[in-house]
């Protein structure tokens, strides 16, 4: 029987493994020194000064908001082409999102409409999306804070991403820069995400979400000791382990090495599908960016009809494929929000949605894997 082939899945090798079989023989398995050290070396990657590591990227995101000081009466701009977790953050802290349309050929959100939208009463803040991994470009959001609101990248897709010449968490378009650490991510540590930022306030406020709202120190006399803390907030419990961490160190070591392996999986897809009828391959970064290609995501031009057919066969020829995503407004929990009654506002997304299948992509893939899903999909549209 022919291995099925999913369209994404962790890359591990002998080192990771023992990364974290060692730090389950030490002492300290959660709240140490990997933690630090696992942050340490994600900000001195990507050139930030903070990093705040989350048990996933959702818990990044509401920690974000949260640290924002976004809650009720706020409204947070976004794009509604993404997985929830991009606009559901602004519900998590009592804020609405508000959608704008996306781009015609990047699918990222668009400059333009974000702006407009950004100036209705209540705006505080605007979640771009590094969709699939290609740099949302964030120099017209600069408008945006130049108004006082706060810019906060949704970079699930993007770790390994370049902007400008620069890392994405790096170059400072950003307030907090936003990364997920899930297994068919960039790099993994099981479950994780990651907040970076060069604002320490910020930074402070991530740190203390993350662990029930609780500061140590102080107290009074002599209930004051090192025992002491007190929970000055809200928080949650959005730890990451140690040997999570000691996993997610391991996997730095290969990430430019990933980077490099998606992107050649990516000009491989691009020879072998050039000249097919009735699909339109993605957007290619602009020169001076770098893709992280988390995704590949080919548009069948027919609609969704042929979509569905093609999607229905590759599985049968197992070759595992996916949409994403399905518009958050479309969502029921969306609906009963008062979304999602006017799809034909967004335009752009409603095109995508009718036409996108992500292709497998993970470094793992060989060249017999990209031919086997390039001839698959030829034959279909034969």
């Amino acid at each position: 029987m022919t291995e099925f082939l999913p369209y994404g899945r962790q890359t591990l090798d002998e080192a990771d493994i023992e990364a974290v079989v060692a730090t389950l023989r030490e002492p300290m398995i959660t709240q140490g020194p990997r933690v630090d050290a696992f942050e340490a070396e994600i900000a001195a990657r990507v050139g930030a000064d903070y990093a705040i590591a989350f048990s996933s990227g959702t818990a990044a995101l509401h920690g974000a908001a949260a640290a924002a000081g976004l809650g009720p009466g706020d409204e947070v701009l976004t794009t509604p082409l993404s997985f929830v977790a991009s606009a559901n953050c602004a519900l998590f802290v009592g804020a609405r999102p508000r959608f704008a349309d996306v781009d015609a050929e990047t699918y990222n959100l668009d400059a333009a409409a974000a702006i407009a939208a950004g100036a209705a009463d209540g705006v505080k803040a605007c979640v771009p999306v590094s969709l699939t991994g290609l740099p949302a470009d964030l120099k017209p959001l600069q408008e945006l804070r130049e108004r006082g609101m706060l810019v906060i990248e949704d970079a699930c897709h993007a770790l390994g991403a370049r902007r400008h010449g620069r890392p994405v968490g790096g170059d400072g378009l950003a307030d907090m820069y936003v990364f997920s650490t899930h297994p068919v991510k960039t790099i993994t540590t099981g479950e994780g995400g990651v907040v970076v930022t060069d604002d320490e306030e910020l930074a402070d406020r991530l740190r203390v979400f993350r662990t029930h709202g609780i500061r140590r120190g102080g107290g009074d006399g002599v209930l004051g000791g090192g025992w002491h803390y007190d929970v000055e907030s809200l928080g949650f419990n959005y730890r990451i382990t140690d040997f999570q961490c000691a996993l997610g160190r391991s996997q730095l070591r290969n990430l430019e090495a990933f980077v490099t392996r998606r992107n050649e999986i990516a000009v491989a897809y691009r020879e072998a599908l050039a000249g097919l009828d009735g699909i339109a391959l993605p957007a290619e970064a602009p020169e001076g960016d770098r893709h992280a290609y988390h995704l590949f995501v080919v548009r069948f031009e027919e609609g969704a009809e042929r979509r569905r057919t093609v999607y229905d066969r590759l599985r049968e020829k197992g070759i595992g494929t996916q949409l994403h995503y399905i518009p958050i407004y479309r969502h029921s929990l969306y609906r009963s929000l008062g979304y999602g009654d006017d799809p034909g506002r967004f335009p752009n997304t409603e095109r995508y949605y009718e036409q996108a299948l992500s292709l497998p992509m993970f470094p793992g893939m060989g060249p017999a894997d990209v031919r086997r899903v390039a001839d698959a999909l030829a034959a279909e549209l034969a």
